[in-house]
């Protein structure tokens, strides 16, 4: 037990490793004529900016409620008022998932666009790579703000059967604070790309007679700047939610085995509580080997580079 816990954040910190080689990557492929730079500048600027001003109010709520749970924490004897630091790192670690994929997929995206001019295969190299970079980076917080959490609380509460209970307890604050980011995220940035997708179709079609996606449609940006904070954003912490949600979902139901005999010889009798952080980590590695099969030639089905 005191050895392998210590594996789970060291594939958390190569999962983020990762990101930062296939981001560097990324940025570095060239981006197109000057126009096409500009236009992605904008979409990016746009984004940022619904980012800065969605967060800053997000700020404002999880301090609240953290505040809250503390004081829930030091009133229930089964808790601990340290479940308002969970919660807060759970938050920040979502936010922080949502703003690297949209940071990458601001940057993949116009890159994507100017490699398939010349090449299939060049083309979804960027943009799957930009893709693997948000996932890699959603998994590599989860694992790792959970099982840095973990060893904190098993040090300071013990890991015997009383103890696991108020462990876990106080660990699925995490959770909580990924669900509440993942909800404004999710609505919010939905919300937002909705309004701005109808803005572009009135403007456009009802108005001047266009396209929703004609260069000369200023609500095209909007729209852009739209899909990249609800479809990327939103997304990226709505998965990291559903990902460390069904991790500590089933540490929990590990505990129920904390007292079977046949679990009391290995692993302090913690194995099933272990087991999902464990798979998760091993899962880490195997996808990222796994980044490196996905590639088609011109005229191949990038379907099946997929598939494989």
């Amino acid at each position: 037990m005191e050895s392998i816990v210590y594996y789970f954040p060291a594939m958390g910190v190569v999962a983020l490793l990762f990101v930062v080689w296939r981001s560097s990557w990324v940025t570095k492929q060239p981006i197109g004529t000057d126009k096409m730079a500009r236009i992605a500048d904008h979409i990016t600027k746009g984004a940022m900016a619904f980012l800065k001003a969605e967060y800053k109010v997000l700020g404002i709520f999880v301090v609240a409620l953290a505040a809250i749970l503390a004081f829930k924490g030091y009133i229930e004897e089964a808790s601990h008022p340290l479940i308002a630091l969970s919660f807060v790192v759970g938050a920040f670690c979502s936010a922080f998932a949502g703003f690297l994929g949209m940071k990458v997929a601001t940057k993949a995206n116009v890159r994507t666009t100017n490699a398939a001019r010349t090449s299939l295969g060049k083309a979804l190299e960027v943009a799957f790579t930009g893709g693997s970079v948000m996932g890699l980076g959603v998994v590599g917080l989860g694992i790792l703000g959970l099982s840095l959490l973990f060893i904190l609380y098993t040090k300071m509460f013990g890991i015997d059967f009383d103890s696991i209970g108020k462990v876990l307890n106080v660990l699925a604050g995490f959770s909580l604070g990924a669900s509440s980011i993942a909800l404004f995220a999710r609505v919010g940035g939905g919300i937002y790309t909705k309004a701005a997708d109808v803005g572009a179709d009135l403007v456009g079609k009802v108005e001047a007679g266009i396209p929703e996606d004609h260069p000369l449609n200023p609500a095209t940006i909007a729209d852009n700047v739209g899909d990249n904070v609800g479809d990327v954003a939103g997304m990226g912490a709505d998965l990291f939610e559903s990902y460390v949600g069904s991790i500590v979902g089933t540490m929990v139901l590990g505990a129920a085995f904390v007292v079977v005999p046949e679990f009391s010889e290995n692993f302090n009798g913690l194995g099933a509580v272990l087991l999902p952080m464990a798979l998760a980590a091993a899962g880490i590695l195997v996808s990222i080997i796994g980044t490196f099969f996905v590639k088609v030639k011109d005229g191949g089905s990038s379907q099946k580079a997929l598939n494989t």
